[in-house]
């Protein structure tokens, strides 16, 4: 057995195999009875089970898929101990982390093992809270304090890219003490926002010797970390009073088109009664992904609404924190100026306007001064967590008053 997987991954492994054989059974089952009814091309699908002899067929199978399911778990619970529940690998926290981010919220429901709780790191390993050590620690850096929240489907170990980790960097270079933000990504934005916030206050909270405050988050973090102040100052935290400066990398304020065109898969495929059970495959994605759509920060964005349900309108709208310097980078992979490769392609994934959080609604665009924008030329997403020029502007952004 490979040594980063321990006995939580298989329960974990089994529990989710178990679901999707339940799933996939459904799915054939609901083509099954499209089928039979020889409707038309066009309408909704009836989502009503099978009845007779085939659906006698489908009830024993989602019965023995029950019992397999619940004998697999209570043997790899016995069996942890043999396995051992300590140590991990780079490949382990990769899987983890994409895994969360696909079916993270799935993950969370269930009570799964394989799903990421959330907390602060050092190189992969949880940040203890022991009040005295973390105050001697917080003073080595003279109080300054950089907090990294990666983004969807990645890990805290992931900003080490290519040799590169802008953390560590800037405690070498500047002395701030990185910590990282590790988080399961598939769990909804305004869900991860509000226990981010709670984290930070317990951090404060533990160290009386923190003096400057900084988050840089990339990509989905950036939209977790506007929630956590968002939230932060609902509940009066005091942690939003020491934070000084935020820094954006790729960050899709207003909306990543890839989830749009998901979303418009969705729809195409819910037209066509026999192609509509297909759409539950494109459905599995998590809550955190589909918030990506539009950029949503709040549970009002989500409650009581379809999230796959097509919508072009935003539910609320959530300006910069108050008295914060907030920055942006955007980065497009275009080698010179491009209206349509700017805006159409952008990263691969943000587009640049999304990034600087400009919106055609000038009452909801979110306003950074000239000198705290940035956009980066022929790089892709991930590039700006490892080029030198982005650090290099992060690095100027934090020296400077």
């Amino acid at each position: 057995m490979p040594k980063h997987i321990n006995g939580s991954d298989l329960r974990g492994v089994g529990s989710l195999t178990i679901d999707g054989i339940n799933g996939i059974i459904a799915l054939v089952e609901a083509v099954h009875h499209t089928i039979n009814r020889l409707g038309g091309f066009l309408g909704k699908s009836n989502q009503h089970r099978t009845t007779g002899i085939t659906g006698r067929v489908y009830r024993h199978l989602r019965s023995v898929s029950g019992l397999v399911g619940g004998g697999t778990d209570l043997l790899l619970k016995r069996l942890s101990p043999l396995i051992g529940e300590t140590g991990s690998s780079m490949e382990r926290e990769v899987i983890l982390s994409v895994l969360n981010g696909i079916l993270g919220d799935h993950l969370a429901a269930r009570g799964n093992p394989l799903a990421i709780p959330m907390q602060f790191r050092r190189n992969g390993t949880p940040l203890a809270m022991d009040t005295q050590r973390l105050n001697e620690w917080v003073h080595q850096f003279d109080g300054k304090v950089v907090l990294m929240v990666h983004g969807s489907c990645m890990n805290d170990l992931e900003w080490n890219r290519q040799g590169h980790d802008h953390g560590e960097a800037l405690a070498r270079d500047l002395g701030y003490l990185p910590i990282y933000l590790h988080y399961n990504t598939g769990r909804h934005i305004s869900q991860n926002g509000r226990e981010f916030a709670r984290l930070i206050e317990g951090f404060l909270g533990q160290s009386s010797q923190v003096k400057e405050l900084v988050i840089i988050a990339h990509s989905m973090g950036g939209l977790v970390s506007r929630s956590a102040c968002h939230y932060g100052k609902i509940a009066n935290h005091s942690w939003v009073n020491h934070l000084q400066k935020i820094i954006f990398l790729g960050t899709p304020h207003w909306g990543a088109p890839l989830e749009r065109a998901g979303n418009w898969i969705d729809i195409l495929l819910d037209i066509n009664p026999y192609s509509a059970p297909f759409s539950r495959l494109g459905k599995i994605r998590s809550a955190g992904i589909t918030d990506l759509r539009y950029g949503h920060i709040l549970d009002e964005d989500w409650k009581g609404h379809d999230r796959f349900k097509y919508s072009g309108k935003r539910e609320s709208h959530v300006p910069l924190p108050e008295n914060v310097q907030s920055y942006t980078i955007a980065a497009t992979t275009c080698k010179g100026t491009s209206r349509l490769g700017d805006q159409l392609v952008g990263d691969s994934l943000v587009t640049v306007n999304s990034a600087l959080g400009h919106h055609k609604n000038t009452e909801l665009a979110l306003v950074f001064p000239k000198s705290h924008q940035k956009i980066v030329r022929n790089m892709n997403h991930l590039d700006l967590l490892n080029q030198s020029e982005v650090y290099e502007t992060i690095k100027r952004w934090l020296t400077n008053p």
